[in-house]
């Protein structure tokens, strides 16, 4: 028991969180230092890191921001070089930088459906192959990409968005059975609704909205970031090492019906 409570950190490892400036990225990005880890975190702004990386420091682990959006195929290659070198190496990478633009799919545009799948799907292939290069120099690596129930089950109003949850979940498959025999494991996890400041809005401006959610949720309650963040620390660790090609649902049962 001690040496699998042990294998659930991830001291010294060097990390990578994208969109970690708010909601679950900032927490992802928190509990991974918490866990022992170094993290360099990014966002299309330096300025939003600040306290995230300050917050890392406070724990006693280095933080490294940097400026990324993963739509640019360039900007998330430098991203990659530039950890590579400061840290050394690259351990882990949480594929976090995600977006939604809620939308009928009668009102979908070409410009909508673009920037969803540019930034879920496109950003984070690119960055796991820039990534992955490192990690297969060194036969060794955690890459976990944040999906969504989304991928598992429809809703409304997210016809692009599921669109590029499934395929977020599939190519988590095909990059598992390609690395497998380097050490790298890839895996997935898919959150249903989670409270944070960035979805608290639409859950008050929409009428019966909550409700709706809520029913058909098994545990009757959404997710929080830090649950969404144990599952991303365990599948980044060790204690992990036989998981890989999977797709986690962390949705209070949403998906079980």
């Amino acid at each position: 028991m001690e040496r699998a409570l042990r294998d659930m950190r991830v001291d010294g490892k060097k990390a990578i969180v994208t969109g970690a400036s708010s909601g679950l990225g900032y927490t992802i990005a928190l509990a991974l230092a918490e866990a022992g880890a170094d993290v360099a975190v990014t966002s299309r702004s330096l300025d939003r890191l600040e306290q995230v990386c300050a917050e890392i420091a406070a724990r006693g682990r280095q933080a490294m921001p940097l400026a990324v959006d993963v739509r640019d195929v360039q900007a998330v290659q430098y991203m990659a070089d530039a950890v590579a070198g400061a840290f050394g190496r690259i351990d882990i990478l949480v594929n976090n930088a995600g977006l939604n633009i809620p939308q009928w799919a009668t009102d979908v545009t070409e410009e909508a459906w673009d920037t969803i799948m540019d930034t879920n799907a496109k950003g984070t292939f690119f960055a796991c192959q820039a990534v992955g290069r490192y990690m297969l120099a060194q036969q060794y690596g955690r890459i976990v990409n944040i999906g969504s129930d989304m991928s598992i089950v429809g809703w409304i109003q997210r016809t692009a968005y599921c669109a590029s949850k499934a395929a977020v979940a599939l190519m988590t498959k095909a990059l598992a059975i390609e690395w497998a025999p380097h050490g790298i494991t890839v895996n997935c996890v898919a959150p249903t609704f989670v409270e944070t400041p960035l979805t608290r809005p639409m859950f008050e401006r929409i009428p019966g909205f909550r409700e709706e959610v809520l029913r058909r949720i098994p545990l009757g309650r959404l997710g929080m970031p830090g649950e969404v963040a144990a599952a991303v620390v365990f599948l980044a660790s060790d204690a992990a090492s036989l998981i890989t090609g999977v797709t986690l649902p962390v949705d209070g049962g949403w998906s079980a019906w």
